[in-house]
């Protein structure tokens, strides 16, 4: 298997990294503009790097799109043209669905978007248990000073200070996949959001929202760029049962009907963390969802999440104001 990863940044590096610890046998080239960060790569991976797909002289099986949102729909177009799988980061606007997804199908290519919290162990335990014959609330935080995201970079640098897939939008992005697959389609909504920061940003910097969903379910989700000290905190309850999570797999509590007790549960995944990142990212999920982009290609599985069900986020995440 012959892959590009293309775009080099922190996100395109811990591709690499992964995808050569789970299967050393691929062979893998980088793609970026920078040259940099094509030098970077080229020392750290020992890996041959070019500076855009044009120049690349190989037989290439898959992409692995790593760059800016913005950036995605073209790229997308150009490997799919050349029949290369597409495993694609968040995407957060919608240019070119419905164009790529006909021609992924025209070209046999497997069309796969990352949804990276199907694939953590706790959001798996969480969904287990929201069982149908009860009513769930939820109240869920999920926040981090926007400065702090890639402390490395000037956040204007970075594509969530853009207004258009600015921070608040991605984390969105990010949890109402797994949060609408959980607890039902979303029918009826409210939104509370302004400015609290001195940041020179052109957009909210955090969301209190309200949400019905279509199954009777119900749930407040507070969503910031604002908060200084990196939060995820998820409680959800319902007649006789309580999860708590703190956005750890160590933090993962739930009650316990018999002791009457709130109860640490224990994951059978040995977790894994990366070096200069919150503990709230855990490698485990991206190494997951990896395996689960090439068991599609290899063995035809059909994804967990894709372009259809994330036209409907994203169009959700509109009429949110995100």
């Amino acid at each position: 298997m012959n892959i590009a990863v293309i775009g080099l940044g922190s996100m395109g590096k811990r591709r690499i990294r992964l995808i050569r610890e789970m299967y050393p046998d691929y062979f893998i080239i980088g793609v970026d503009g920078r040259e940099d960060r094509r030098a970077e790569a080229e020392e750290k991976f020992n890996i041959d790097t070019f500076p855009s797909i044009q120049d690349i002289d190989l037989k290439i099986d898959c992409a692995f799109i790593c760059t800016s949102p913005l950036s995605h729909a073209s790229i997308i177009k150009d490997c799919l043209l050349r029949k290369w799988h597409i495993f694609t980061e968040l995407n957060l606007i919608d240019t070119g669905y419905t164009e790529n997804m006909q021609r992924a199908k025209e070209n046999g290519c497997a069309l796969f978007l990352s949804s990276t919290f199907f694939y953590r162990e706790e959001i798996k335990y969480i969904r287990s248990k929201i069982m149908e014959n009860k009513s769930w609330n939820y109240i869920y935080h999920i926040g981090q000073y926007l400065p702090d995201w890639h402390p490395w970079e000037n956040y204007k640098d970075f594509f969530i200070g853009d207004g258009r897939t600015n921070g608040c939008r991605e984390i969105m992005a990010i949890e109402l996949p797994w949060l609408t697959a959980t607890f039902g389609n979303i029918v009826k909504s409210s939104v509370i959001s302004d400015k609290m920061t001195g940041l020179n940003i052109g957009f909210d910097d955090n969301y209190m929202i309200q949400f019905t969903h279509k199954n009777g379910n119900k749930g407040m989700l507070i969503v910031d760029v604002v908060s200084p000290v990196a939060v995820r905190k998820l409680e959800v309850y319902a007649e006789g049962s309580y999860l708590s999570w703190e956005g750890t797999p160590e933090s993962i509590r739930e009650f316990d009907s018999t002791s009457k007790k709130l109860m640490p549960v224990s994951l059978a995944e040995q977790t894994e963390h990366m070096e200069g990142y919150s503990s709230f990212v855990v490698e485990n999920a991206y190494k997951n969802e990896i395996r689960e982009f090439f068991d599609v290609v290899l063995k035809g599985k059909t994804p967990l999440y894709g372009f259809k069900q994330d036209q409907e986020i994203l169009d959700l995440i509109d009429i949110l104001g995100a």
